[in-house]
């Protein structure tokens, strides 16, 4: 097995693998930054600029790898990239820009290394699948799948950019945490969660990989015990005053 396919075959694997001890460990322990900054993590630097640097290997590291592939100019190679790059062109250059000045509170430069690695290692991977080893040409499903895959996604991030701008109104009109109203925030505590949730999910059925699926499958790992967090610290911060059939990030059932 070619040295580089070998590195892809166990890449994926270790996403299945890291999964479980990530969800556990995160019933356990929050990451220290928006509603749960503490002290003890080391130094910070502001959350716009640890979200640009965090998040930018997957347009920066996406874009210098694309071209390697041997589906670098197949036109559904590009296609299925672009969803891809859309989500983490917002995360990257527009949500940080929509953050400025709506947060006090600094970003640990640690976790947002950790972020960092991640998200070139993940890079790696998506863009890895997508430009060399997908199989196009035998691939009959492609674009029924792309279509179902891609509209999941869509809602998903659509419900996820809404829910954001909606805590960054929150934030902007002062006067300390409040309770997010109207919308999804009506079934869940953390549709903005539920959004990428969905997304992932979408390009699950988009790629048709086990890559894609362990994206997804890390996303819940990670996001699902976060929301289950802030759904805590809303109602400790609340208390009866908080809805009481809110979920924390599926509706009607977690």
């Amino acid at each position: 097995m070619p040295s580089d396919q070998a590195f892809f075959h166990y890449s994926v694997i270790s996403y299945f693998l890291i999964a479980p001890p990530t969800f556990i460990s995160c019933q356990f322990t929050t990451a220290p930054y928006g509603k749960h900054h503490r002290k003890g993590w080391g130094p910070t630097i502001s959350p716009p600029l640890a979200w640009f640097l965090m998040e930018s290997p997957t347009l920066w590291f996406t874009l210098l790898f694309f071209p390697l592939g041997q589906h670098r100019s197949d036109p559904k190679s590009i296609i299925l990239i672009s969803p891809f790059i859309f989500h983490y062109f917002h995360r990257t250059i527009i949500y940080p820009l929509r953050l400025r000045r709506k947060l006090s509170n600094g970003y640990p430069i640690s976790v947002a290394l950790m972020a960092f690695t991640f998200n070139l290692f993940n890079s790696y991977l998506q863009t890895r699948w997508v430009s060399e080893y997908a199989d196009y040409i035998n691939d009959g499903w492609f674009w029924w799948r792309f279509c179902v895959g891609l509209a999941v996604f869509l809602g998903g991030m659509a419900v996820n950019v809404k829910s954001d701008m909606e805590l960054m109104k929150l934030k902007s009109a002062g006067g300390g945490y409040k309770i997010p109203r109207g919308g999804f925030f009506e079934l869940v505590s953390c549709p903005n969660y539920s959004g990428e949730i969905v997304e992932w999910l979408g390009w699950g059925l988009m790629t048709g990989s086990w890559v894609g699926l362990g994206f997804f499958v890390y996303t819940c790992a990670n996001l699902v015990p976060r929301a289950r967090a802030n759904h805590k610290w809303y109602m400790e911060k609340f208390g009866e005053d908080y809805p009481k059939g809110r979920k924390a990030v599926i509706p009607f059932v977690y």
